[in-house]
């Protein structure tokens, strides 16, 4: 199949380094067999089926050949290495980022690398982030929506957030379990509402906290089409305008929302044609989740083929909007 032009921000890898490391046993992430031989990645209040998608690099480069995606920004997801103790946290993520590096200068412009940070400990994660970028040659950074229950609004967070502006280098916000988690634990709400959720919450905290006016500038892509965000936007908008207490950031809430980023992880139509209604064909880019048992490459291209768009915009969101903002 002819490639497609695109530039899918939003999928997962387990690298041989991190799941390795994982077998022994050590940590707070446990990793266990299936009856197929897949592994099971199991941590508060969800788990993940990793396919040979997550963890076959080679598996994965035949795919993207015969659906015709052409190329990835790799990032580890759930759970992440911030559920650990600090100095292993650390470790597990030097490693991951050394091996996407590694893959990266396998395959040049099929695959790119996000950097896992350690974030139980900012400092460790501004660090990290500074060493993935200018040593790895990574192009961003992961970050999660809460880390261990605390919010991404904390003034500790205020360091990875300056050292990604210095770096002029994108932070990817991908959800995780949300806290406390009661009420997300049956019927694995987790992923399919608690994800959304988590996202919506982190990133109006950022905004009304004024940590986005303190570190304006700051590049932010928000998963699963930004959560909610595009639809409760005007909601945002006014209470900003009627309650005395969100009077302490510069621009009314849409502003902020406007610049950051989203991906155009819904496969519902009429969404996605919301989200790029309400946020500009400039802040969408394609991704598709996979391997998750909810991702698709395909209907990641096939979404955005579907849209009512011209040309110009489609290409826009297929890689343009990717490529300038990762400058890749």
């Amino acid at each position: 199949m002819s490639k497609t032009k695109g530039i899918d921000v939003h999928n997962h890898f387990y690298p041989p380094a991190y799941l390795n490391e994982l077998k022994k046993g050590k940590y707070v992430a446990q990793l266990t067999e299936d009856d197929d031989g897949n592994y099971i990645l199991a941590y508060e209040g969800d788990y993940n089926v990793i396919v040979p998608g997550h963890r076959d690099i080679e598996y994965r480069l035949q795919l993207l050949d015969e659906v015709g995606m052409e190329t990835q920004l790799l990032s580890l997801t759930t759970p992440g290495a911030h559920i650990e103790e600090r100095d292993k946290g650390i470790y597990l993520t030097k490693i991951t980022n050394d091996d996407f590096a590694e893959i990266t200068n396998k395959y040049p412009g099929r695959f790119y690398g996000l950097a896992a940070l350690p974030l139980q400990n900012p400092e460790e994660s501004a660090k990290e982030l500074e060493r993935a970028v200018k040593e790895l040659g990574l192009v961003g950074g992961t970050i999660f929506t809460n880390v261990e229950g605390k919010n991404l609004d904390h003034p500790s967070f205020l360091c990875l957030y300056e050292a990604a502006q210095e770096l002029d280098v994108p932070l990817f916000i991908h959800p995780t379990t949300p806290t406390p988690s009661d009420n997300f634990i049956d019927y694995r709400m987790v992923a399919s509402l608690g994800f959304t959720f988590d996202t919506t919450l982190v990133v109006s905290r950022l905004i009304f906290s004024g940590i986005l006016d303190k570190v304006p500038g700051l590049k932010l892509v928000a998963a699963h089409l930004g959560g909610c965000l595009p639809y409760l936007a005007e909601r945002l908008d006014r209470c900003h305008e009627a309650f005395p207490e969100l009077k302490n950031i510069e621009r009314k809430p849409s502003d902020y929302i406007k610049d950051v980023y989203i991906d155009c992880v819904s496969f519902e139509p009429k969404a996605v044609e919301f989200a790029l209604s309400y946020m500009g064909d400039r802040k969408l880019l394609v991704g598709s989740d996979y391997p998750h048992q909810i991702g698709d490459i395909k209907k990641a291209i096939g979404i955005v083929n579907a849209l009512d768009i011209s040309a110009e915009q489609r290409e826009l969101i297929f890689y343009k909007n990717a490529k300038e903002l990762f400058k890749l």
